[in-house]
């Protein structure tokens, strides 16, 4: 298709990069575009934020995936971390791999971003560790974050309200709660967000709204705070699920089981159990699919901590999602439809 070949010219031309293009054939669609290797756009630190040892930073989500990898990181690089963990109370695995390190400069939090209680409490418990509390304090990762599937006939409504409220209305509290701190250092807030929250995604609808939120919460943060010295980035991962052990099959049909369950009968005779099986086969084909390297995520979170001039947004996604994510961002959607719908 000519429309393939023009949209992967540029791209084709990197050195070391290969790309193969499928053509629609019988009538059938098939991916178009494909990429062998990573997406993660070169960051230079030309000018760093300094010193950083003197800074501190909170990371929410720490127990696995991203977060527990960004707390150590960023212990790593110098800065004082404060990693809040869902599972501290409940002595989690990974809190007692933080907590190991027993170092002075790395502090779990017990943090439940639903809670406001808990996250008032975290407020305090950062408050009085900072040496001056008038200097405030410089970043603020929102990191937490939880993930289901399902098509929209077969989400309950309290599906959508857990997702939501840890994903965007998380993110929305612990903003606003550290915001006075924040805004003292004219420090910085990065939202972990996702590809999924610049384009829609068949069954992911719970997950999609929430991220959606957080881009637009962020680019109206990002507005207010420039006025004030505050720095506001977005991180958008791209398919990271091998990495952060975000499904799991046992996960997906429990998930499933009680999804088909607590459908409404209706629905359950329209769609048939055939249909929802397949559609809960296709996922489980995505238990193990994307990235393993979560390198590329945890230097986009440093860049825009530590930057002088840190990136509105960072796609650290492979080239095939990026190119997609610019297809059904910037072209018009009847076009990336026949693409990747069709």
């Amino acid at each position: 298709m000519m429309l393939a070949a023009r949209l992967s010219r540029p791209l084709a031309q990197i050195p070391g990069r290969t790309l193969s293009v499928c053509d629609r054939e019988n009538g059938t669609t098939r991916t178009l575009l494909f990429y062998s290797a990573s997406f993660a756009p070169r960051r230079t630190y030309a000018s760093e934020v300094d010193p950083v040892g003197s800074k501190a930073v909170l990371v929410t989500g720490c127990d696995s995936g991203f977060g527990f990898s960004l707390a150590k990181h960023l212990h790593s690089k110098g800065f004082l971390v404060f990693a809040g963990c869902l599972m501290k109370d409940k002595g989690g695995d990974g809190v007692k791999e933080l907590d190991s390190l027993k170092s002075d400069r790395l502090r779990t939090v017990q943090l439940n971003v639903c809670s406001s209680e808990e996250v008032e409490k975290v407020v305090e418990i950062v408050r009085s560790s900072l040496k001056d509390p008038e200097k405030g304090m410089w970043g603020l990762v929102n990191n937490a974050g939880i993930s289901t599937f399902g098509e929209v006939e077969f989400t309950s409504m309290d599906t959508y309200k857990q997702v939501a409220e840890v994903n965007l209305w998380g993110t929305v509290r612990m903003t606003k709660s550290f915001l006075p701190l924040i805004r003292r250092a004219k420090g910085r807030v990065v939202n972990i967000s996702s590809m999924l929250g610049r384009m829609a995604n068949p069954a992911r609808s719970p997950y999609c709204i929430t991220k959606f939120g957080v881009e637009a919460f962020s680019d109206c943060l990002r507005y207010e705070m420039y006025p004030l010295g505050v720095k506001v980035s977005v991180v958008e991962p791209g398919n990271f699920i091998a990495a952060t052990s975000l499904y799991s099959p046992e996960s997906i049909q429990a998930i499933a089981r009680k999804m088909w369950d607590d459908l409404p009968e209706v629905v359950r005779q329209d769609y048939g159990r055939k249909y929802f099986d397949e559609k809960i086969a296709r996922m489980q084909t995505y238990c193990n699919s994307g990235s393993t390297d979560t390198s590329p995520v945890i230097d986009a979170v440093t860049h825009a901590l530590t930057a002088a001039t840190p990136y509105t947004r960072y796609h650290p996604m492979d080239y095939y999602w990026w190119l997609r994510m610019q297809v059904m961002t910037h072209l018009p959607g009847a076009v990336s439809d026949m693409i990747y719908i069709h």
